[in-house]
């Protein structure tokens, strides 16, 4: 049985100096319960705590790491690189190389600029496509998370076509008034929220594969008429791509589907687990970029040599190695035919949604597809089953709403392993 001693103290003094103790609200535990682990190293697919825990690790920083922790020639890129400086405030020839290998992975893109975050490639997509189309307007999906700047923490009203109202205090009404929200899955909503909208929409931004609701999957057609009403409307359709960017094959959501976004934003893999982000798109809409156009944005950090670094050796790997792609959805496969057979033994509700290497468990009976269904999944079973699984050496994100990230650094032991502890931590709450 793990012991959490150190965790604990660490955690006492961490509330003491920092909100909640965390620097990012899910790392609290709260929707599960319970001290959060505090992470001392990671190599491969093992996370050791520091208490001296090692666990299978399914988060993968949230994605980005897709070859494993610490992997060699990143850690190696890194060290060689900081010898240089940590930063400059100026160009420098590495930002070329990663963006011209970003162009030429991606489809249906001519242009990338460098930011921090996921946060700020969203904000300043939006920004852009204002920008360029002249209107104040966009559409997010209900479920559908975008980061934390202002117009994106907004919750959908009582009807399709309300304006949305702030999810978060210090957002303003008058921001969350630009901001409206539809339903994910549902093309018919989206083209009601657009009529009572008419000529004012910008964008409508989307996660192609969600993954801030449990990894949720676009309906067959879904993104094809969005694509179209988007054409037919003049609004610019962007995929954040945060996630599932260099994750579900080199060309992202728009290689893995057949379907041309007019921006993207990039983060995560694209720093090999550094802060990075990025948003790109073809020459006529990124031609408004200062300093070339009036629409702003800058940043001293980005481009940073060390995050670049990072990313392009990252990068290189992948787009070397596209095979690495198919042995990550093959592992996922893997686990999924594991987890079916556990918990359809088990005799709980469940759904299991896959793509690519993302996966989500939803203690529900209901097929889920958008925000509300995967909301019916049981809010008991869950935290049981996380903390079941984490005494048994298998760390899962430790929220219902988030996917599970796989690693290519993940062994068919590490699986079977894991669909062991499945097994067990099922019989423990059937207890």
């Amino acid at each position: 049985m793990h012991q959490y001693k150190r965790s604990s103290e660490l955690f006492d003094q961490a509330q003491k100096y920092i909100p909640g103790g965390v620097n990012s609200p899910v790392r609290a535990f709260k929707s599960v319960g319970g001290t959060p682990v505090f992470i001392k190293k990671a190599k491969g697919s093992i996370l050791t705590d520091e208490d001296d825990n090692e666990y299978i690790d399914y988060i993968s920083s949230w994605g980005p790491m897709i070859l494993g922790h610490a992997h060699p020639s990143v850690i190696k890129a890194i060290k060689d690189k900081v010898e240089y400086s940590t930063s400059f405030g100026a160009p420098t020839q590495l930002e070329i190389e990663i963006a011209k290998l970003i162009v030429d992975m991606v489809p249906n893109i001519d242009k990338v600029r460098m930011v921090n975050s996921g946060t700020e490639a969203c904000m300043s997509a939006i920004r852009v496509a204002r920008g360029y189309t002249g209107k104040n307007k966009f559409i997010k999906f209900e479920g559908c998370y975008h980061g934390h700047s202002d117009a994106f923490l907004i919750k959908a009203g009582s009807g399709a076509s309300t304006f949305g109202e702030p999810d978060s205090p210090g957002v303003t009404p008058g921001t969350a008034n630009d901001t409206l929200t539809a339903k994910y899955n549902d093309i018919a909503n989206v083209r009601q929220v657009i009529a009572d909208n008419k000529g004012e929409i910008a964008a409508i931004i989307i996660e192609a594969i969600a993954g801030n609701m449990g990894c949720v999957l676009p309906k067959k057609g879904f993104l094809e008429e969005l694509r179209q009403i988007c054409d037919e409307e003049g609004i610019l359709l962007i995929f954040d791509e945060v996630m599932s960017g260099f994750r579900l094959g080199k060309g992202g959501a728009q290689e893995y589907f057949g379907i041309k976004a007019d921006l993207v934003t990039f983060g995560k893999v694209i720093g090999g687990g550094m802060p990075v982000g990025a948003y790109a798109g073809p020459d006529e809409i990124m031609k408004i970029v200062s300093p070339v156009g009036p629409v702003y944005q800058a940043g001293t950090l980005s481009g940073n040599p060390i995050a670049m670094i990072a990313g392009y050796t990252l990068l290189t790997e992948l787009n070397e190695k596209p095979e690495l792609f198919t042995e990550l959805a093959d592992k996922c496969e893997y686990l999924h035919k594991g987890l079916d057979q556990v918990l359809a033994a088990s005799g709980f509700d469940y759904k299991i949604n896959r793509c690519g290497s993302m996966i989500s468990i939803f203690f529900t009976n209901v097929d889920v597809v958008d925000f509300d269904t995967a909301a019916t999944a049981n809010n008991e079973l869950f935290p049981k089953f996380f903390h079941e699984m984490l005494k048994r050496g298998i760390y899962l994100p430790p929220s219902s709403f988030e996917s599970y990230f796989l690693s290519n650094s993940l062994t068919y032991e590490m699986l079977d392993k894991t669909i062991q502890a499945a097994k067990e931590s099922l019989e423990a709450m059937k207890a």
